[in-house]
C-alpha cells in the first residue's frame, strides 16, 4: 500500500498536525501507513512523489478525543525526536478508540510522551530564565538563544507579556521570533553571529548578578543542574561564576566570623509598650503641637511611614475638614490632601465656593497606613486601636483652632469626631451640633468618588458631594 505523506511546515507545525491528523484519523488510516516529513528537513524524502492527505472533507465523522490529550500532544509535538509526529498520532487512533488509554502509566507510548513533554517544559522553563537580552538601538534589543527542541513559537508570548513596551528579536537555529510592539512575527533561523555578542549593559548585569550571590547557599551540584553549562557561553555573569565559586568558602567563613548586626526593629510589631519619649510642654500653638506630633509612639503605624502628616491651614480658621488619613504623596510631601484625592477635594470645595487657604485640613489617623505591593504602596483602612490612639491629636488640634464647623469626610473621620461608629447613609448631608459648641457635617470622602468605575455615577456622586460641601459656605468667618 502507498504510504500517506504528510509534510508540516516547520519543526513546530503542531496546527498542521492537527489537521493532518483529524484528517487521516476520520479516513481510519493505520499510523504504520503515514509518513510524516517537514519541508525542507533531512526527512523529507518524498517532497516531490505525490500528493498529501487534505482535511477531512465529510469521508467520516470526526471523533472527540479528551482534552488531556490534546494538551500533551502540544508539548510532545515541540520535542526534537523525530518520531514524535508518529507517536502522537499512535496515541491519537487509540485515545480516539479507547478514551481511558492515556491513563494506562505502564503503556510505553504514553510513558514516552510524558518523557517528550516533560522535557519540552523544562526547556520552555530553561528559555525564560536564560534569554539576554542586548540593544540594538533605541527601545530594540536582540537575544541568542540555542534551544534543544523547538519551543520558540510557545514560549515567545511569555516575553510578548513581559516586554510588552519593547521591540524585541530573538534568534535561534531553528527559528526566530520578532515583536514590533504590535504583532508577533516568526522566521528562519539565524546564525550566533548575527546576535549581538555585548552591549552598554553587561557590566551592570554583572554587578547585579555579583551582589545577589549569596556563598553561604552554594550548591554547585544544584548550580550545574538548574543552569547547565551549555547556556554560559550566552549570559553575561557566566564570566564570573567560576570565580565566585572559587570565593565561596572564604566569604562564607568572613560573614561567619563577622560580628552580628543589631537587628532592626519590626514595623508590624506593636510599638505601644515601648516607653514613650517624656511629653513637651503642653503646647499652645498649632506650630508646636505638630512639631510633637512627630515623635508620636502611640500605635506602630509610625514605623515603617516616612512622617507624620499633620494639619495645615489658618490658625484663626473656622471650618476644620477632617479626612482619613494620609496617602503616598501625602506621607512623602508631608502636607495634607496633595494626592489624587486631595486634588479632586480641592475642585469640589471651589465649585461649592470654598478656598482652601481658608480651611484648616487634617486627617484622623497622621501616619500613613499602607501594605507594600511591588514597588507601590496600597492604602489599608486604619483600625479602631490605631484610630483612637490619634484620637488626642485630632482633639487638642480643635482645642487650639476651636472651628465652628467640622467636617468629617468617609465614616473613619466621622468617627474619630463623634467618638462612635457612624453609617454615612443615615447621617450624611446633615450639620449637627456637638457639645463644644462646634457643628459637625458629615459627608464622604472623595477617595470614594475616585473609585466609582461608572462615570455617570461618578458625576451624580460629584455633584451631591458639592452640594454637602456648600452647606460648609456660611461657617466660613463665623464669629
Amino acid at each position: 500500500m502507498t504510504p500517506r505523506r504528510v509534510t508540516l511546515a516547520h519543526e513546530a507545525d503542531v496546527a498542521g498536525w492537527r489537521t493532518a491528523a483529524r484528517a487521516l484519523l476520520a479516513r481510519d488510516a493505520p499510523a504504520e501507513d503515514v509518513v510524516w516529513q517537514v519541508a525542507g528537513g533531512e526527512n523529507d524524502l518524498f517532497a516531490d512523489a505525490g500528493p498529501e492527505p487534505l482535511a477531512s472533507s465529510g469521508e467520516a465523522p470526526t471523533r472527540s478525543v479528551p482534552r488531556a490529550f490534546l494538551a500533551l500532544a502540544d508539548k510532545t509535538l515541540l520535542h526534537s525526536d523525530p518520531s514524535r509526529f508518529d507517536l502522537c498520532y499512535r496515541l491519537l487512533r487509540r485515545v480516539a478508540a479507547d478514551r481511558s488509554a492515556l491513563g494506562d502509566a505502564a503503556d510505553p507510548d504514553v510513558v514516552r510522551a510524558h518523557a517528550l513533554a516533560k522535557a519540552v517544559r523544562r526547556d520552555a522553563h530553561k528559555m525564560t530564565a536564560f534569554v539576554r537580552f542586548r540593544t540594538t538601538g533605541e527601545n530594540a534589543f536582540m537575544a541568542w538563544f540555542e534551544p534543544d527542541h523547538h519551543i520558540l513559537e510557545a514560549t515567545a508570548p511569555f516575553f510578548v507579556r513581559r516586554f510588552a513596551a519593547m521591540r524585541w528579536t530573538i534568534l535561534t537555529p531553528s527559528r526566530s521570533a520578532c515583536w514590533d510592539g504590535q504583532d508577533l512575527v516568526f522566521g528562519p533561523g539565524a546564525l550566533r553571529s548575527d546576535a549581538p555578542a555585548d552591549d552598554a549593559m553587561e557590566e551592570v548585569w554583572r554587578a547585579y548578578y555579583a551582589s545577589i550571590f549569596n556563598p553561604a547557599r552554594l550548591k554547585v551540584a544544584a548550580m550545574h543542574s538548574e543552569m547547565p553549562q551549555k547556556y554560559w557561553r550566552n549570559l553575561p555573569e557566566a564570566s564570573l561564576i567560576p570565580a565566585l565559586i572559587a570565593k565561596a568558602g572564604q566569604v562564607t567563613q568572613a560573614m561567619t566570623d563577622a560580628v552580628p548586626a543589631e537587628p532592626r526593629p519590626n514595623p508590624t510589631r506593636l510599638q505601644a509598650r515601648e516607653t514613650p519619649p517624656p511629653p513637651l510642654a503642653a503646647p499652645n500653638t498649632l506650630a508646636a503641637l505638630h512639631d510633637e506630633l512627630e515623635s508620636c509612639r502611640a500605635c506602630p503605624l509610625w514605623a515603617p511611614a516616612t512622617q507624620a502628616v499633620p494639619g495645615e491651614g489658618p490658625p484663626d480658621a473656622t471650618v476644620m475638614v477632617v479626612g482619613e488619613q494620609p496617602g503616598d504623596r501625602e506621607d512623602i510631601a508631608g502636607r495634607p490632601f496633595v494626592g489624587p484625592a486631595g486634588a479632586l477635594f480641592d475642585r469640589a470645595s471651589a465649585d461649592a465656593g470654598l478656598t482652601r487657604s481658608r480651611l484648616y485640613l487634617t486627617n484622623a489617623v497622621k501616619h500613613f497606613k499602607f501594605e507594600p505591593r511591588g514597588k507601590f504602596r496600597l492604602h489599608r483602612s486604619p483600625k479602631v486601636d490605631e484610630i483612637r490612639a490619634c484620637g488626642p491629636w485630632l482633639a487638642r488640634e480643635r482645642a487650639l483652632l476651636k472651628p465652628r464647623l467640622v467636617v468629617a469626610m468617609g465614616a473613619t473621620a466621622a468617627r474619630a469626631v463623634l467618638g462612635a461608629p457612624v453609617t454615612l447613609g443615615q447621617r450624611r448631608s446633615r450639620v449637627e451640633q456637638l457639645d463644644d459648641d462646634a457643628a459637625v457635617l458629615i459627608t464622604v470622602h472623595p477617595s470614594y468618588l475616585l473609585r466609582l468605575p461608572d462615570p455617570d455615577a461618578q458625576a451624580q456622586e460629584y455633584a451631591r458631594f458639592v452640594a454637602d460641601l456648600r452647606l460648609a459656605v456660611p461657617y466660613l468667618g463665623a464669629a
